[in-house]
């Protein structure tokens, strides 16, 4: 049974070296998941892939189905996850096309399905969030990155803004002032639910461009999707090494 999950975001859909054995749609009383949960081999080791924004990337940030991705990995058996996806850098070192762990992160979002203890569930649980990322997996992705020689940033907060839109240039210096070092619109409620869960989480955040007003002009798909090209190849050998 595959005890590790790996969630893919912008640009993590295609991983050459993951073999697809099989897929499973799994239902969940919360609805279905973004996609059916891809079994298979990755490094040797078994693993389950998930589409955050579905097959064919089709399903906006604060539309994707959370509680359901959450819980389906759950039911599968899975133990440990790493949330991939792709984000904007606000600190000078997020500089497109490098890699960060995040440890830290600041919800601006709203209106999303943010718990699994809600009144239908007739119990409240209050998850200690001190700390919201696994810090023995957020180390263990720190290692692996040492050991493969693959260069990271193993720190930094990630602001979760609700999307689909890019932020505003005044929206990113409010990020600054709150101590946000990234921005990224999928980081939560996913690791919160994770937590409730009581599953191992961890975020790796590939820098696709700059923040708003960081950069030197406005921001294009092609300066993002070149960034995500390099980035992508740095995940994969970050993944390779931690599994």
């Amino acid at each position: 049974m595959a005890e590790f999950a790996i969630i893919g975001g912008s640009g993590f859909g295609q991983i050459k070296e993951l073999e697809i054995t099989a897929q499973k749609t799994v239902q969940t009383p919360f609805g279905e998941p973004s996609a059916p949960l891809a079994f298979g081999r990755f490094g040797g080791k078994e693993i389950i892939f998930l589409p955050r924004h579905g097959e064919g990337h089709t399903i906006p940030p604060h539309q994707i189905n959370y509680r359901a991705n959450i819980w389906a990995l759950k039911e599968s058996g899975v133990k440990k996850i790493v949330g991939m996806g792709a984000v904007g850098g606000i600190r000078r070192d997020m500089a497109p096309g490098c890699m960060a762990i995040p440890h830290q992160i600041i919800d601006y979002t709203w209106g999303r399905e943010h718990t699994f203890f809600d009144r239908q569930q007739g119990r409240v649980v209050h998850i200690d969030f001190t700390d919201p990322y696994c810090e023995a997996l957020r180390a263990s992705l720190i290692e692996a990155g040492q050991r493969a020689g693959v260069e990271l940033i193993s720190d930094g907060t990630y602001g979760a803004t609700q999307g689909p839109r890019l932020e505003s240039a005044m929206e990113i210096n409010r990020m600054e002032r709150d101590g946000c070092d990234l921005v990224g619109m999928t980081g939560m409620p996913e690791v919160a639910l994770a937590r409730e869960l009581e599953l191992s989480y961890a975020a790796c955040a590939v820098v696709a461009n700059w923040a708003a007003g960081r950069g030197d002009g406005p921001i294009t798909w092609d300066e993002i999707e070149a960034s995500l090209d390099e980035g992508m190849e740095k995940a994969r050998q970050l993944l390779l090494a931690v599994i």
